[in-house]
């Protein structure tokens, strides 16, 4: 498959995602890979085939006193650099390791390419002062990479796609900002209330009020962070997204939240809850999408979207 967006910077884990010392195996960009990470909190990743007889490596185990991946066939062992690890404890560079970077507990990669963005410092930056909450909302969706981009682009959807969950009536896209591959945006919303049942289902909807502001800062093309402001506190949602293949996308969400560590603890399970629920909604209106064509009807803030679209495009012009 073609390489999309070639020296983009993909977050492809966050470190509590991985285990400890168990493989994991990702797909980028049409290619398959075996990550680990061992007790010291370091992290590996190699291609998952295994260069002997081509057995997926993934489903091989890890071994600790070692770090090394073990093949599920032979046995054959091979460290993080890639290098066989033979009978007599001698080395030799048999298979590619994927590079990695790791910043602030987010696993990040140029899938080999060279690099043409720096890695986004947005993550760092905006969860200072919040606690992580954890991962949620990890699938593989069947839609190409674009229109997966585009859905978090899109401010309009909101008013469908999330209806029912929120209640929203009506959202305005206030100090709209961009500078090349990052831009940056408040959102008010307007929610009607929720029912008692819905309530007993997520209390979390509870602690909305019916009018809040997100603050929204995008790093084309990987990742989509908000701030929601609540009476509670704040929660920070960090959307990440990144090509398996041409027709198969990736995305989890991590969740950070500022409040009351007592508040804190018992909303952890609605907040991830909550968040797995949008990033569900959006998978659902994804996949049932039609092939795209030019649009008939234009709505308000689409130009948002559009300039996400045209980076997409320009890519490497």
């Amino acid at each position: 498959m073609n390489y999309i967006l070639p020296g983009t910077p993909w977050l492809i884990a966050h470190k509590s995602m991985l285990g400890m010392n168990r493989p994991n195996k990702i797909t980028l960009n049409g290619r398959d890979y075996v990550l680990w990470q061992n007790s010291k909190g370091e992290v590996f990743a190699l291609d998952n085939i295994c260069p002997h007889m081509q057995a997926p490596l993934h489903e091989g185990w890890v071994c600790a006193e070692r770090d090394t991946i073990t093949c599920p066939f032979h046995a054959l062992e091979f460290d993080g650099k890639g290098r066989y690890l033979d009978s007599n404890r001698s080395l030799s560079t048999l298979t590619h390791p994927l590079e990695l970077t790791i910043i602030d507990d987010c696993v990040w990669t140029y899938g080999g390419c060279e690099a043409k963005l720096p890695i986004p410092d947005t993550i760092e930056r905006r969860s200072q002062g919040f606690r992580f909450v954890g991962v949620t909302g990890h699938h593989s969706v069947r839609g190409d990479f674009l229109s997966n981009l585009l859905i978090n682009y899109d401010y309009n959807h909101i008013k469908g796609t999330h209806r029912e969950l929120f209640k929203i009536e009506a959202n305005e896209i206030t100090n709209y900002q961009t500078n090349d591959y990052q831009i940056k945006l408040d959102q008010k919303i307007i929610r009607a209330r929720n029912s008692f049942k819905e309530l007993l289902i997520n209390p979390i909807l509870g602690l909305l009020p019916q009018i809040y502001l997100n603050r929204f800062e995008y790093s084309f093309p990987s990742l989509n962070t908000l701030v929601g402001e609540f009476p509670v506190g704040k929660v920070l949602q960090v959307i990440a997204i990144y090509p398996e293949t041409e027709n198969q996308t990736k995305t989890f969400t991590l969740v950070y939240a500022q409040s009351n560590p007592v508040l804190l603890a018992l909303s952890k399970p609605f907040l991830l809850r909550s968040a797995a629920e949008i990033v569900k909604q959006d998978i659902m209106a994804v996949e049932s999408l039609y092939p795209r064509h030019p649009p008939k009807i234009k709505l308000p803030d689409e130009k948002i979207m559009f300039h996400a679209e045209k980076l997409y495009r320009n890519w490497g012009q």
